[in-house]
């Protein structure tokens, strides 16, 4: 890694060509979908997992994808990193370790779910180590960004952004700059809030159709030919009315992201409504489950 005179990296590098290669730390749903994405577009993927099983398992059948087992040689000569990992803990813990370890000029774009603060510590670590570091968490889930339509919420310098733009692209429809520090964690905690809350809203919606004998399908026929047509809800009826949970966004997660929420600012009452929903479709084995799975209840 090449360093100025005050010691760190320069972050003055070209952009990124068309195809490169990405390191993508993290093999969960999201991660391994981006890998799948990325490799298929026609970049260079090295996947790495914490548990390196489930790296192998999502790279056996994606092309461009190859699991890598140890962390250095996921990172060594990568132009972009992409950490999608469960917290900030554990962005810190991995990526303490891999940013000595950065090409010049690679851009580290943290795409966790992690909060405003946990965030702002996460670009301290980048400084201190001189790494480009966007804080670029997205919206939508893991068919999204097997399509290439994530919408990325980036906070950054404009000039790393636009080094990234490449690796960016191939995985979203949208790339909002929404500011140069924390605001696309702060963002993407408002946006899983509303997701939340909306997919709660709907399950109890259904229990009123049925209540008064109001067929689903006609109810969504009405919606959408309204304003009021929400397509990711319209979406989680069939899953609801199937009890088909398969995890596109998993409970924990919406969970884990409802606490992040009433970390940084009280919840309100709505808020801590839908959280305690979450808490108990977890506790009823759900957690793993998609966000669907909240109307459990409507079907037992």
């Amino acid at each position: 890694m090449v360093r100025g005179r005050d010691g760190r990296a320069s972050q003055g590098s070209p952009a990124m060509s068309e195809t490169t290669t990405v390191a993508v730390l993290g093999a969960g749903a999201l991660g391994a979908a981006m890998a799948t994405r990325l490799g298929g577009t026609g970049h260079e993927v090295r996947l790495w997992n914490r548990t390196p099983d489930k790296a192998r398992a999502a790279a056996e059948h994606a092309a461009g994808v190859t699991a890598v087992a140890a962390l250095a040689d996921a990172v060594a000569g990568a132009s972009a990193v992409i950490t999608v990992l469960r917290d900030g803990e554990a962005v810190s813990a991995v990526m303490a370790e891999a940013l000595p370890r950065l090409a010049e000029g690679a851009v580290w774009v943290q795409a966790s779910t992690v909060g405003p603060q946990s965030a702002a510590a996460l670009a301290g670590l980048a400084r201190d180590h001189g790494a480009a570091y966007l804080d670029a968490p997205v919206s939508g889930s893991t068919a999204p960004a097997r399509q290439g339509k994530l919408v990325w919420l980036v906070a950054g310098r404009a000039d790393v952004l636009t080094r990234a733009r490449p690796v960016l692209d191939a995985l979203g429809s949208s790339v909002l700059h929404l500011g140069t520090g924390v605001e696309g964690s702060a963002v993407k905690l408002a946006v899983n809030a509303w997701m939340a809350a909306s997919t709660v809203a709907m399950s109890d919606v259904l229990a009123l159709c049925d209540a008064l004998g109001v067929d689903h399908a006609t109810f969504v026929r009405v919606l959408e030919a309204g304003p009021l047509a929400m397509p990711y809800e319209v979406q989680k009826v069939g899953a609801m009315d199937d009890a088909a949970y398969a995890p596109g966004f998993a409970v924990q997660l919406a969970l884990k992201d409802l606490d992040l929420a009433s970390a940084a600012a009280p919840p309100s009452p709505l808020l801590r409504t839908v959280r305690d929903r979450l808490r108990t479709t977890a506790a009823a084995g759900h957690a793993d489950d998609d966000l669907a799975a909240v109307d459990y209840l409507r079907n037992t």
